[in-house]
């Protein structure tokens, strides 16, 4: 992808887009692939970075949602755990299977959890990964050794899906742009043009020229997550706002608290949420909370409670207990729950909802990372009907993402891996890591600028490499090595570097937890 080349395609005013979709997180590119796969000429654009939201702050699991069973919620849950199985088949090199050990402590414990996972494992059907198992506690402390051992009577041994968030919104990016999409970042709507009462497209502006664009299309999406209501205000002062925001923040901790390839589900903590603890990238990831929130911003802020909340409760089922000097990195992410009601956060349904305004908006609001395709399928067929398009029939149920490889094992760059090893095989200084604490390497940052159209230094450390939620503090460190390897890439002078260094240095001290 190029983003030079995408953004001279905004210049072709000689026919309208088929769709124009706001938002470039899971649910925007999800709209996209499926429009783009249906042959539609599309448009995507995304204010900040791809996936820069809620879309790369999630706990990491693409699954069914046993929380959601034990609400009762088995619609959702089928949805899911059917689409689980298809991001299994369509992406390997991203999504991949994960043990999770359910740890009893009760008695009976391990045989009323054991039955629940047997329906969760006749719901996923011939898209189930392996069937749920009862284990004894010998049997469970050789899965975990590090879980408390103390009034340990088994566990349940189950499985889901695993994967990298950021990675896989990019992989949507690419994806569309293989099958003609256009999709840019750091490209802002400003306002929806409008004739007849009718939306006949959007007036966006490049935020790092400044160039205004109009644009027109048949149908214009809505597909922002927690933005969403605002960009219905554009539409419609008086539209109602029918979000209720809740943060959830995940603490990342070395992978000595919890050696292995097992996670840990905690099924009911002190406020009645489930707890995960699950191996990522060489690091243990535990979450989440669920507070609601009013301050809607793409930079959410974890307190102080919610990391006491976290290391209370994990301290419960480790020999080896965190403390606040032991977190790596903190970060927070956005729910878009869409709500009429006054339940608690906790208890809302993810499911999604799509609406379209008099003026033909198509608004796709809630969901969440598992059912991305689900939605983008029903968000397409709604849009469809409002542009007056063409009927076509989806296709990315078996739709192959990019950098898909029949090698399940390939690293998160799939059949695009040799190619990196190619820019690493001409340029050796370029394969050396950036951090001994750090899995990224410095030619990763070249093809992050050259090939994924990343623009900051952010953009490589805290989406393309996830360097930023992985340590905070070292991705500091090699912030300004960073910036140099992209100036080279993008034309950049010094004080582009300078600006870019000290612009991330100061996102970074939201990531640290201090003492």
């Amino acid at each position: 992808m190029n983003r030079d080349t995408l953004i001279a395609r905004l210049d072709d005013r000689s026919k309208p887009w088929s769709m124009i979709v706001i938002g470039g997180g899971a649910t925007g590119l999800g709209t996209a692939v499926d429009a783009a796969s249906r042959g539609y000429r599309t448009l995507l654009l995304e204010q900040g970075d791809f996936a820069k939201g809620t879309s790369s702050r999630s706990t990491k699991l693409i699954h069914g949602g046993l929380r959601y069973l034990r609400q009762g919620n088995i619609g959702l849950v089928r949805e899911s755990l059917r689409e689980r199985g298809l991001l299994l088949r369509n992406a390997p090199h991203l999504v991949h299977p994960l043990p999770f050990l359910l740890p009893a402590y009760r008695w009976g414990e391990e045989y009323f959890y054991g039955l629940g996972l047997k329906l969760y494992d006749g719901l996923a059907g011939e898209l189930g990964i392996e069937r749920s198992r009862i284990l004894s506690r010998e049997e469970t402390l050789h899965r975990l050794p590090s879980l408390n051992p103390h009034g340990l009577r088994g566990g349940v041994l189950y499985f889901d899906a695993q994967f990298d968030d950021a990675r896989l919104a990019l992989t949507l990016a690419q994806t569309f742009d293989d099958l003609g999409g256009t999709a840019l970042n750091y490209v802002r709507v400003i306002s929806l043009k409008k004739r007849g009462g009718k939306i006949f497209g959007v007036v966006a502006e490049d935020m790092e020229t400044e160039r205004v664009f109009e644009l027109d299309a048949r149908v214009v999406v809505n597909a922002t997550g927690v933005f969403s209501d605002a960009v219905c205000l554009l539409d419609d002062p008086e539209a109602p706002r029918t979000l209720k925001p809740s943060r959830g923040s995940h603490i990342v901790l070395d992978a000595s608290f919890l050696p292995g390839e097992t996670a840990i589900m905690v099924p009911k903590t002190d406020d009645g949420r489930v707890l995960f603890a699950i191996p990522w990238h060489g690091r243990v990831l535990i979450g989440t909370t669920d507070l609601p929130t009013k301050e809607i911003k793409l930079e959410p802020n974890s307190s102080d409670e919610e990391i006491d909340y976290l290391l209370i409760h994990i301290r419960r089922y480790l020999t080896k207990s965190p403390r606040r000097a032991d977190i790596l990195s903190v970060f927070a992410g956005l729910r878009p729950l869409v709500t009429k009601s006054d339940l608690k956060t906790s208890k809302l349904s993810r499911d999604h909802v799509l609406d379209v305004s008099e003026s033909g908006l198509v608004t796709i609001k809630g969901g969440k990372w598992t059912t991305y395709r689900q939605m983008g399928e029903e968000t397409v067929d709604r849009g469809a009907d409002v542009g007056g398009l063409v009927k076509r029939p989806s296709r990315t149920r078996s739709l192959r993402l990019h950098g898909w490889t029949e090698n399940p094992g390939a690293p998160i760059y799939g059949a695009d891996a040799a190619a990196l090893a190619q820019l690493t095989a001409d340029h050796p200084a370029l394969g050396e890591l950036l951090h001994p604490n750090l899995p990224c390497r410095a030619c990763e940052v070249v093809w992050a600028a050259r090939h994924e159209m990343a623009r900051t230094v952010e953009d490589v450390l805290a989406r393309r490499t996830r360097a930023l939620l992985l340590d905070a503090r070292a991705s500091v460190e090699i912030a300004g090595r960073v910036a140099v390897l992209m100036a080279r890439e993008l034309g950049r002078d010094e004080k582009w570097c300078e600006e870019q260094v000290s612009e991330f240095t100061r996102l970074a001290e939201n990531y640290v937890v201090w003492k």
